[in-house]
C-alpha cells in the first residue's frame, strides 16, 4: 500500500473533479496505456493502475471511503494502521453510511462475509477502447465496417471452469471455499483479525485437479475475429459507439466487458461542420454579386442551385435550409450556410478599365446629386 500512488494523481485530476472529468481522463489514459495499443515496457502496469483508480473514483461510495481513509479503505491486509486512532473512526461515521462502515471494518474485525461473496461471485470484465478513422462523408452518410478484434472467449471444452471434467473442480481446503484466509495480530485495539486472498486458490475458493487441455486451465482462449459495426449517419468526431460483450473477459464466470469505439473523422477541405450545420465559402466576381446570379453549389446531399440576390456584399451569409447533417437522435437535418466572398479582379484589360472608369464617373455623378440634395436640406435648416 505504501507504494501506491494517489488515485487522483494517477488520473491527473483534482479532488473536486466531476464524474464527467473522471470518465474523460480515464478514457484518454486507458487508450494510451492499453496493452493492445501500447507495447512499451510498463504500459500494462500503468493501464491496471488507471483501471484501479477509475473503479474507485467513479463509484460515489467508494470515492467517499477513499477520501476519508485513503488506500487503507480497500487494503485487505492493512490492519488498523490506515486510520488515525479514534479520530479516523469519528470522521468515518460522520460521512459514510452504516452499510459502507460494515464493509470497511468487516475485514479488520472478523466480518466481511458480504465482501467475500462479492469477490467469489461473477464479476464483469473491464471495458476496452479503440479508435478508428473514417472519412467526412462516411460520417455524414453512415457506413457499415468490418472491424478485426482479439477477444477472450469462454473455452467451449470446459465452459470456463479450466478443468478437464466437472469432477476435477474441488473446494479449496486452505480457505474452505471462502477465497480468503484470516490472521490474528495484536494492536492498540487489542486482538485484530485481518484477512487476505487465499494464496492457494487465488481467491476463487476452488482448486483444479486436472486442467483442461484445450485452454491449459485458463478457462478461456484468445480469438481473433471480425465484428460488423454500423456507423450511424451524422456521427461526429470524438463520439463513441458501444459493442456489448466485446471487452475484457469477466472473472468467476462473469460476462465480458464492453468495447467502446471512438470515431475520428478526417476533416473535409470544402465542408466545415458545426454541430449538424455545414459552412462553406463561395468566391464570386463582383459583377455577379452586383447583378445577382444563380450558381450550382455542392452540399453533403448533392449539388443544388443557389440564387445570389442582386447587390450581395462580401461577407454576407446565405442559408440552405435542411441541407446540413442528419441528427443522430431524430429525423431532422441541419442547415448549410454559404459565406460569400466577393473577389476584386486583377490584371484588367484596357477595355475593362475603360468600362470601370465610366462606371466610376456615373457613381460620382450620383454622389454629387446626393450631396446637392443634402446641401439644400442644410440650407433649409439654417433658415
Amino acid at each position: 500500500m505504501a507504494n501506491k500512488r494517489d488515485y487522483y494523481e494517477v488520473l491527473g485530476i483534482s479532488k473536486s473533479a466531476s464524474i464527467d472529468e473522471i470518465k474523460s481522463s480515464y478514457r484518454k489514459l486507458a487508450k494510451k496505456y492499453h496493452p493492445d495499443l501500447n507495447k512499451e515496457p510498463g504500459a500494462e502496469e500503468k493501464f491496471k493502475e488507471v483501471q484501479e483508480a477509475y473503479d474507485v473514483l467513479s463509484d460515489e461510495k467508494k470515492r467517499a471511503r477513499y477520501d476519508q481513509f485513503g488506500h487503507a479503505a480497500f487494503d485487505q491486509n492493512g490492519g488498523a494502521s490506515g486510520f488515525n486512532g479514534f479520530d479516523g473512526f469519528q470522521s468515518g461515521f460522520q460521512d459514510v453510511d452504516l452499510g459502507d462502515i460494515g464493509d470497511i471494518f468487516g475485514s479488520f474485525f472478523g466480518g466481511g462475509r458480504r465482501q467475500n461473496a462479492r469477490r467469489n461471485g461473477p464479476i464483469k470484465g473491464n471495458d476496452t477502447f479503440i479508435s478508428i478513422k473514417i472519412s467526412f462523408m462516411d460520417a455524414v452518410n453512415g457506413k457499415k465496417i468490418e472491424l478485426p478484434i482479439t477477444i477472450d472467449e469462454t473455452c467451449p471444452s470446459c465452459n470456463g471452469t479450466g478443468a478437464q471434467t466437472p469432477n476435477d473442480v474441488a473446494t479449496c481446503s486452505n480457505c474452505s471455499g471462502t477465497g480468503f484466509v484470516r490472521q490474528r495480530s495484536q494492536s492498540i485495539f487489542g486482538t485484530v483479525e485481518t484477512q487476505g486472498v487465499c494464496p492457494t486458490c487465488g481467491g476463487s475458493g476452488k482448486v483444479i485437479k486436472n486442467k483442461c487441455t484445450a485452454c491449459s486451465g485458463k478457462g478461456f482462449r484468445k480469438v481473433k475475429t471480425k465484428i460488423d459495426v454500423n456507423i450511424p449517419a451524422g456521427i461526429n468526431d470524438g463520439q463513441q459507439l458501444r459493442v456489448a460483450g466485446k471487452g475484457e473477459r469477466g472473472l468467476n464466470g462473469g460476462p465480458n466487458g464492453d468495447l467502446y469505439i471512438e470515431i475520428n473523422v478526417t476533416p473535409d477541405s470544402f465542408f466545415k461542420r458545426e454541430g449538424n450545420d455545414i459552412h462553406v465559402e463561395l468566391s464570386m466576381n463582383m459583377v455577379d454579386a452586383c447583378l445577382g446570379s444563380t450558381v450550382d453549389i455542392p452540399t453533403v446531399s448533392g449539388t443544388v442551385e443557389l440564387s445570389i440576390p442582386e447587390g450581395t456584399q462580401s461577407g454576407q451569409t446565405l442559408k440552405l435550409k435542411g441541407k446540413g447533417i442528419k441528427d443522430l437522435r431524430s429525423s431532422s437535418y441541419g442547415d448549410q450556410y454559404v459565406h460569400i466572398k466577393v473577389e476584386t479582379p486583377k490584371n484588367l484589360t484596357s477595355e475593362q478599365k475603360e468600362l470601370l472608369t465610366k462606371f466610376q464617373e456615373i457613381e460620382s455623378k450620383k454622389k454629387n446629386k446626393s450631396e446637392s440634395f443634402f446641401d439644400k436640406i442644410k440650407k433649409t435648416f439654417k433658415k
